[in-house]
């Protein structure tokens, strides 16, 4: 079945700042499950077509725990220690039990019924823009204040500490950071919220963690240390991924006016244009990782038990054969079934909140301001990519003030 091929190297550079490195669309159409060579030496699979990528996130042949899997761009920092409360790192049945205590927290209507809180979080850093007058930072002042002060509130942190957490998440996802320097930042954020967690068994509020800690049904109590890892999974994806959406998706916007133009003059189809920017951008730029627990047939090759297979979503996402014109924003674009939030047991648990999160921060800017443009060349926008979590480092943005 396997016909003798050379592994290739993970896709780069980017041709264009919102499309993945044009080596996945060659892949997609002429490899799209193909041996790739790992940093460590290993030799695995890049999948990259879009129904192989759902259906391998959807396949229990494939486990999640990343300890045995070799990663596409740098060693993992996180190992067994971390494990209690990482769910993102599990397979059934192990997962299924923290799935299911947390999912009632982050259903549609509960993330829905954050709105106003949200409008309000927003409107208030508007405010301070418009104070403040061009240029901004909308990254500093906007795009990530917002998502990280909401999951503070919800899950109980406080929000006078974003400086410390930010800085280590910001070392861990680093690509070229010195390992010990991702050790040190890794050992700070857990550190962190086991304190925390301490604090909050002695101190309850209202807020989820102190919730996990209290309200425990005997078959499904938590110790502090499954809380911790929840509250730092939960804090890190919460702040990082929706902050680089919105900073990103509003350079997108700002780049592709006439979409623009559909948003303000169609308000009511931001929903549709939330989802439209998932697929575009796609920031889980080096894809999702599994590991076969045997060996398995799949996508017409043999993969040996314990080699890791990359899924890529960002290929997926600009797959032809699911979305027409793929590489077009089109915030029109009904349906939108991307990969964006993954696929199967492992769909982000977050994403009710990240889209809510899009759907007001997104036309709140652009309402407040209709003249909102990039104070510097597009080209010296400096991209992450030397991040986990694709977007822009800076977004130096600019708007007409209007004289008394």
């Amino acid at each position: 079945m396997n016909a003798p091929q050379s592994p290739v190297v993970l896709p780069g550079p980017r041709s264009c700042p919102f499309d993945p490195p044009p080596g996945y669309r060659r892949l997609r159409e002429q490899r799209p499950v193909a041996p790739l060579a790992f940093p460590d030496g290993a030799v695995g699979w890049l999948v990259t077509r879009y129904e192989d990528v759902r259906a391998l996130l959807a396949d229990d042949r494939f486990s999640s725990d990343r300890e045995r899997a070799s990663s596409p761009v740098r060693r993992n920092v996180f190992h067994s220690e971390d494990r209690p409360g990482m769910l993102l790192n599990m397979d059934p049945p192990e997962h299924t039990r923290y799935r299911r205590m947390l999912t009632r927290h982050f259903t549609v209507r509960r993330m829905r019924a954050l709105a106003p809180r949200i409008e309000q979080i927003v409107t208030e850093h508007l405010d301070a823009m418009e104070a403040a007058g061009p240029p901004v930072d909308l990254v500093t002042a906007f795009a990530r204040p917002i998502p990280s002060l909401v999951i503070c509130e919800l899950l109980g942190v406080p929000y006078a500490d974003r400086e410390d957490f930010q800085r280590w998440t910001a070392t861990v996802l680093k690509l070229d950071a010195d390992e010990q320097e991702a050790w040190h930042a890794r050992d700070a954020l857990r550190r962190y919220m086991r304190d925390l967690v301490a604090v909050k068994r002695a101190h309850p509020d209202d807020a989820l963690i102190s919730t996990l800690i209290t309200e425990q049904r005997p078959q499904m109590a938590l110790t502090d240390e499954e809380v911790a890892g929840i509250g730092l999974l939960l804090l890190v994806a919460g702040h990082e991924t929706t902050a680089n959406m919105l900073a990103l998706g509003t350079f997108a916007l700002l780049r592709h006016p006439e979409q623009l133009d559909v948003l303000r003059a169609h308000p009511e189809g931001v929903d549709h244009a939330v989802e439209e920017l998932l697929r575009y951008l796609t920031i889980v730029q080096f894809g999702t990782v599994r590991v076969a627990r045997q060996n398995v047939e799949f996508g017409g090759r043999r993969i040996r038990a314990g080699q890791t297979v990359v899924a890529s979503l960002p290929a997926a996402n600009r797959d032809p054969g699911e979305f027409p014109d793929p590489d077009d924003l089109d915030l029109a674009r009904d349906p939108c079934r991307h990969v964006s939030f993954g696929h199967g047991v492992h769909q982000c648990l977050g994403q009710q909140l990240a889209r809510v999160e899009m759907q007001i921060a997104f036309p709140a800017l652009f309402r407040r301001f209709p003249t909102l443009g990039v104070a510097v060349p597009p080209e010296r926008v400096p991209m992450r990519d030397d991040m986990f979590i694709y977007g822009v480092h800076t977004l130096p943005l600019t708007w007409e003030v209007a004289t008394p």
